[in-house]
């Protein structure tokens, strides 16, 4: 799992241009690594390739899973009065271990292309709401750190200095 202070997780990513079988494996790799690694999201900075994909298995607020892969996403958050924010733990499989509260707004939806370049379309509520905000974050070099107060983030590295034993670099294996 690469880790925040790498160079790729803190630029924007590559467009996807090649919907071929090079994607496909590297997309089949994500997936492996996401459940490997018990998370929801993976974008393709966190396992070190300069590609703008995402891939997530996450339940909205009612519990309900969506799955899925986006190329080249572009988000959509509500605006104005139907903007709402949800305050939630958040947590990175790219910063194993720590948690802390991040303001995201409560709904989301995520535009781009799946792996074979057609048009797709994920939205939702809950952490499937944070999720897709979060893993198109990602693809454009945004880490949630930088979304949290100094304080919230001088919290955030406390507790993966803690955890930091329970997550070695070769983590997940």
């Amino acid at each position: 799992m690469t880790r925040w202070g790498t160079p790729v997780m803190h630029r924007p990513q590559e467009l996807v241009t090649s919907y071929d079988d090079e994607l496909r494996s590297l997309v089949a790799d994500m997936v492996a690594t996401m459940y490997a690694a018990d998370g929801v999201g993976l974008a393709a900075c966190q396992i070190g390739v300069d590609r703008a994909v995402f891939v997530f298995d996450c339940p909205d607020a009612s519990g309900e899973r969506t799955v899925g892969v986006v190329c080249n996403p572009e988000l959509t958050l509500p605006e104005g009065k139907d903007r709402q924010l949800d305050v939630a733990e958040e947590g990175c499989l790219s910063f194993p271990g720590a948690f802390v509260d991040c303001a995201r707004p409560d709904h989301a939806s995520v535009t781009g292309t799946g792996l074979d370049g057609a048009p797709v379309t994920f939205a939702g509520d809950g952490l499937l709401a944070r999720c897709l905000q979060h893993e198109t974050d990602h693809t454009v070099g945004t880490v949630f750190g930088d979304r949290v107060p100094t304080k919230q983030r001088k919290k955030l590295q406390k507790i993966h200095d803690k955890a930091a034993e329970e997550f070695p670099p070769e983590w997940p294996t």
